[in-house]
């Protein structure tokens, strides 16, 4: 069946002419927050005590807009006679915002969760070289992070945690064990030098 001539126009108009009865909504920003999604793709945030400098993030940034020096530590051996271990320490971790296109890649190729979305937007400056932030600013921002949304009721527990309530569930039984007490079994029809009592006197 072919299309009713100016059918798509009144279409069209219709639409308009609901969205002018509609009452307008405006934010008053800045004196309110917006709401944001919970998702929202603001700055990142950096939780420096999971960065092992492994400069996966760097290296894999389409800009290179994420700079960072780190040095290595020797670790004394734990044990007599053990070998001295070496560990990166993070010394600069900065990100260039004038850069960055919020494409997420760092955050998600990080394999130990030290990159999080924050939703905060308010980091305008009137110098573009003041928006290259550092690890302190960084981490600052991590503190504005969201909570994960909450588990699907249905879904199925994660691994890690049914590992963990496993290894917790053994330890309290063997504890359990360990502090049942053992009641000492006394020798039954023995007098008090240990022979046995007899029934009536001779």
């Amino acid at each position: 069946m072919a299309p009713i001539p100016g059918s798509g126009l009144a279409k069209g108009l219709a639409v308009t002419l609901r969205t002018m009865t509609k009452k307008t909504v405006t934010e008053q920003y800045p004196d309110v927050q917006p709401d944001l999604p919970p998702r929202t793709r603001g700055v990142i945030g950096l939780f420096e005590e999971n960065c092992t400098v492994c400069m996966l993030c760097a290296r894999e940034c389409p800009d290179w807009c994420i700079y960072i020096d780190s040095h290595k530590e020797t670790i004394p051996a734990a044990t007599p006679g053990g070998r001295e271990r070496s560990r990166n320490v993070l010394d600069r971790f900065a990100i260039d915002f004038s850069l960055c296109m919020y494409c997420g890649i760092c955050i998600e190729v990080c394999p130990f969760d030290a990159l999080f979305w924050s939703p905060e937007f308010e980091y305008a400056e009137t110098d573009i070289h003041e928006l290259t932030h550092e690890r302190d600013k960084l981490r600052e921002w991590m503190w504005t992070v969201p909570a994960p949304p909450a588990l699907d009721p249905g879904a199925e527990e994660p691994k890690e945690i049914a590992a963990a309530h496993k290894t917790a569930e053994k330890l309290a039984a063997a504890q359990a064990a360990d502090a049942e007490p053992t009641e000492p079994t006394k020798p039954q029809g023995t007098g008090p030098q240990g022979t046995e009592s007899q029934g009536g006197d001779a």
